[in-house]
């Protein structure tokens, strides 16, 4: 097998036990079958969704990994980032026990080694469900190599041949790093490395303020780490509702990471002491020197060396070209995940796998523009959405009329101590049709799904109004948003009519 990629660094107990789960080093690839239903390619979320679900209504299956199992969720993602942000939430909390009137020893430690023996230990609990082994036992046939195209229906792994009546390129993304002066002569940090680090930096720089620059840069800062976020556009998460991101950047903030946004002429060099970085902000310059660099700016689809060009797979540099059915140009290949779509979450590789069962099985017509996908970046508060954001509806000409519930007017966020934030939807003007929601809370990421429910059942704004909700539970400002569109129906002339029938009843 290959060498054990730089994510799986340090090689202790916990990623010796991750390796041999998700590459084993006794493993033996098997003796092709003559011919398979399906060969996937890219054992990430897509892969192994694909894989699963096909092999289980009994099509034979190959899958093929060019590295660890799991991919990025499991690997170098979801698993260590979401590990990190809650040992991240966990000092908060104990810095903030005052607030509530619980007394703590001053001066809170933080053990950066134990915080990381956690991430790895946990990532290596959760291994077993994405191993080499399980898959085999599913009955799927795990190849664990580089593939590539090598004829119309089939993909070479090393010296074997894997005939296919179709195939599914999930090869997934990865970081990629931007045109930053200096850059290639520092060392730095992507999602990719940033797990591996064993003690905590004095002073980190993160370039990029999207979701994994701010998550980082909040749970380093919290950890104690000085932190310097570098931002070339105004303020934090450019894609989010100004009001939203402003909410969150502000929290940042009071954890002390130090923002330096609309950054220009930013450049990069050695240091005696770690990596010299130069950037104007608001027409300030910093020269800053920095322990560690994180750069996470960037990502690039994964499609060097699958011989796609031999089987007519368009692609350019943002992705493999499908259609809505996630056929590519090629009818007998589709491709799912990261490599293929903007939405570059793994719940939305999930589905999408989903969609390529069944059409590239059974001949479906199942549409990726169907899944109604959301998103969260899990900083604290967490952002979530679901749907159309005001500019977009706005491009499309959809009118809309916006509801908007503070958290500071809901009673749980209050006893809890987290009422900076609101939860908002977008419905289609005159109506209760939802088109899109935000919600800005600690747990959005649990909460914006009652929404992404109600949009995919064709369930109104009216109709969450009118479900009970628990109180007190944060998840009670949905419920008044429903509130709030009834209120609208009550024009002056029903309100008339009101007054004039309940007069009558006296």
């Amino acid at each position: 097998m290959s060498e054990n990629p730089p994510s799986i660094l340090p090689w202790d107990e916990h990623n010796r036990r991750l390796a041999a789960q998700v590459r084993p080093d006794d493993w033996q690839n098997p003796v092709p079958a003559s011919r398979y239903n399906l060969v996937v390619i890219g054992g990430g979320t897509a892969g192994l969704v694909t894989a699963a679900g096909a092999a289980g209504l009994g099509a034979k299956v190959a899958l093929v990994e060019r590295h660890f199992l799991g991919g990025d969720c499991l690997n170098v993602g979801c698993v260590p980032s979401k590990a990190l942000i809650r040992a991240g939430r966990a000092v908060a909390a104990v810095r903030a026990a005052g607030d509530f009137g619980v007394r703590v020893p001053a001066g809170t430690e933080v053990d950066f080694a134990a915080v990381m023996e956690r991430l790895r230990r946990l990532r290596a609990d959760l291994s077993p469900h994405d191993s080499a082994r399980r898959f085999a036992e599913l009955g799927v046939d795990v190849f664990l190599g580089g593939a590539r195209f090598t004829g119309k229906d089939e993909v070479t792994v090393g010296d074997q041949v894997l005939r296919f009546s179709k195939a599914v390129i999930a090869t997934g993304a990865r970081a990629s790093a931007p045109p930053i002066p200096g850059l290639k002569e520092v060392p730095f940090h992507t999602n990719e490395t940033i797990f591996t680090l064993t003690e905590l930096p004095r002073r980190l720089a993160v370039v990029g303020a999207g979701p994994i620059g701010c998550e980082m840069a909040q749970s380093f800062a919290r950890f104690g780490t000085e932190v310097f976020l570098v931002e070339a556009e105004h303020g934090i998460l450019p894609r989010e509702e100004r009001e939203a991101a402003e909410i969150v950047q502000a929290a940042l903030s009071r954890d002390g990471v130090k923002l330096l946004c609309c950054g220009q002429d930013l450049k990069l060099s050695r240091d005696p002491a770690g990596v010299r970085l130069q950037v104007t902000s608001h027409g300030q310059g910093y020269d800053l020197v920095v322990d560690q660099l994180l750069v996470a700016v960037g990502r690039a689809p994964n499609t060097e060396g699958l011989g796609l060009e031999k089987v007519g797979v368009e692609f350019d540099r943002k992705g493999i070209r499908v259609d809505d059915r996630l056929r590519t140009t090629n009818p007998r290949i589709f491709a799912c995940g990261d490599v293929c779509s903007r939405f570059q979450f793994t719940h939305a590789a999930d589905f999408m796998a989903r969609i390529v069962i069944q059409n590239a099985l059974f001949h479906g017509r199942a549409k990726a523009s169907a899944l109604t996908i959301p998103w969260t970046t899990y900083t604290s508060p967490e952002i979530a959405h679901v749907g159309l954001y005001e500019t977009e509806a706005a491009s499309r000409g959809i009118a809309l009329d916006t509801y908007t519930q503070p958290l500071a007017q809901v009673d749980r966020a209050i006893l809890d101590g987290e009422d900076a934030g609101f939860v908002r939807v977008h419905v289609r003007r005159g109506s209760d049709e939802i088109l899109g929601a935000t919600i800005v809370a600690e747990h959005a990421g649990d909460m914006i799904s009652e929404f992404t429910v109600a949009m995919k059942g064709g369930l109104g704004l009216r109709t969450l109004g009118a479900a009970i909700h628990p109180y007190p539970t944060q998840a009670e400002a949905i419920r008044r948003l429903g509130d709030l569109y009834n209120r609208t129906r009550l024009t002056p002339l029903v309100k008339r009519l009101f007054g004039w029938w309940l007069a009558r009843q006296r």
